[in-house]
């Protein structure tokens, strides 16, 4: 789906230092374009209402609505409405990297407080769990206002830690779900992609709902680096001296080859699979979201 052109420029979300200005302002100005878009399919109203069906109690009937649209809904409750989603946001040192605008890191913490925000704004509980080879923060999915503050400020003060271990959340989160969840993965998933997208289809298989917003830079994507350069692994400070021209063909052919897999392996399980550039606008993520979340019912 076309990017809309209300959509904020990361570079200026990077510019907003409240995390909680900027996760408002990415959701309200996707909604914004939302409900102006000439897409079908998408809204923002789904957890209020279902249609009618014969039987129903119809003192559950929304006769404001009936009126605008000569139709009967019946007004859901919150045992009905609820998802639980958890975001699980990896702070590994990789995630730090930046080629000059915002940082994967900071992208995904945009990321995860918009959708923390929105996921409260429709009333559905959401958790969060920061990671680099360890968790480092749990926050169980509830839908309360304090809730949602306390989510964002542990985004505000997140840092990049060190290695990656996407494995050991998500088995961790895996072995404790007691009910269909929502999992929201984000993340550059510079690891072992096999053992990651087998972690992530066993969710999927114990019908739980993935996302996997796989976050990379423009450079890391299109290898566009051109005087001899050296390069550094953030997670092992090993380091590699090269001419970039020398080496593009092979690097686009592997690294494309890497993400082709992976969006695969994911859509060929049932697990939705976005690829996201940090110098691009929110809204293919929330979109993403918003689908994965209109399914669920």
């Amino acid at each position: 789906m076309a990017a809309n052109t209300t959509f904020i420029d990361p570079s200026i979300l990077a510019s907003l230092d409240n995390l909680e200005l900027r996760a408002r302002v990415v959701v309200e100005g996707f909604i914004s374009g939302l409900h102006k878009s000439p897409h079908r399919g998408f809204s923002v109203e789904f957890t209020d209402y279902r249609h009618y069906y014969q039987g129903d109690d119809m003192r559950h009937v929304d006769w404001k609505l009936y009126a605008r649209s000569d139709k009967f809904y019946i007004k859901q409750y919150e045992d009905e409405t609820n998802v639980r989603s958890y975001v699980l946001l990896d702070s590994s040192a990789s995630m730090a990297y930046s080629s000059g605008g915002m940082s994967k890191l900071d992208y995904g913490r945009t990321l995860a407080s918009a959708l923390a925000y929105f996921i409260t704004r429709q009333r559905d509980a959401v958790g969060l769990i920061t990671f680099d080879d360890k968790v480092n923060e749990y926050i169980p999915a509830l839908c309360r206002q304090p809730h949602l503050i306390r989510i964002l400020r542990v985004l505000a003060n997140l840092k990049a830690g060190t290695k990656t271990d996407i494995v050991k959340p998500l088995s961790d989160l895996a072995s404790n779900l007691n009910r269909k969840s929502m999992v929201i993965l984000i993340s550059d998933m510079l690891e072992d992609e096999e053992r990651i997208i087998k972690t992530l289809q066993r969710l999927r298989a114990m019908g739980n709902d993935v996302i996997v917003f796989h976050v990379l830079d423009e450079a890391e994507l299109l290898f566009n680096f051109q005087e001899a350069t050296e390069f550094v692994d953030a997670e092992n400070s090993e380091t590699f001296i090269t001419s970039p021209a020398s080496i593009r063909a092979a690097y686009l052919e592997n690294f494309n080859n890497y993400l082709n897999y992976c969006k695969k392996k994911c859509q060929s399980s049932g697990v939705d699979y976005c690829l996201l550039n940090t110098s691009q606008p929110l809204d293919t993520a929330l979109y993403s979201y918003i689908s994965r979340r209109a399914k669920s019912f």
